[in-house]
């Protein structure tokens, strides 16, 4: 199932409780995400201030994590940093030891992701095409106002999440990317 079409079912009926980033089934034409057993690094749970520092700029062993609040400009909420792992590790693992809150909605919890590093805030006026909106996280995020969930391998484009959080596994030399879009702006991460 392709996120727009995820995105259509959630406008229409909230149907597919399944997507979003913590999405539990997000997929598009990506490639496969690996799926060795769940193993997690011990280096993971030990980020050091100097690998978030240089995570920009200089290559990472691990899993570079980046959260851009894109059309949000909200620079509290962004980071970029390189999580050592050593084999493939969940990503809800990863950015964890990246220390990025991700929060689901009421209704689904887990499944979805709503906020990250508590944005967008409750109280935000998100302008949209259609005037503004304000993000409760009650149920399922607005379509045209959303957190998305990328995957970039070593070399090559990015690609939308196969999986969601709780199931994705990330491997050394990935990148694991939440991006905010409003109006299906910015279209994909440019990182």
């Amino acid at each position: 199932m392709t996120l727009t079409k995820i995105r259509t079912a959630a406008a229409s009926s909230l149907a597919a409780a399944g997507l979003l980033f913590s999405l539990a089934a997000c997929s598009s034409p990506a490639a496969t995400q690996p799926t060795a057993s769940e193993t997690t690094s011990t280096a993971a749970a030990s980020t050091s201030a100097a690998s978030e520092s240089s995570a920009a700029t200089d290559p990472c062993a691990g899993v570079k994590v980046i959260v851009d609040s894109g059309a949000l400009k909200q620079a509290a909420a962004d980071t970029s940093v390189c999580v050592p792992v050593d084999a493939p590790t969940l990503a809800s693992k990863v950015l964890d030891a990246a220390k990025v809150k991700t929060e689901g909605t009421d209704q689904y919890p887990k499944e979805l992701v709503c906020r990250v590093n508590g944005v967008p805030a409750a109280d935000l006026d998100i302008t949209h095409k259609g005037g503004t909106y304000r993000e409760e996280c009650k149920k399922m995020p607005a379509a045209f106002a959303y957190w998305s969930l990328w995957v970039k391998p070593e070399s090559g484009p990015w690609a939308y999440a196969q999986e969601g959080l709780a199931t994705l596994k990330v491997s050394p030399g990935q990148s694991l990317e939440l991006l905010y879009t409003v109006d299906g702006a910015p279209a994909a991460p440019t990182a």
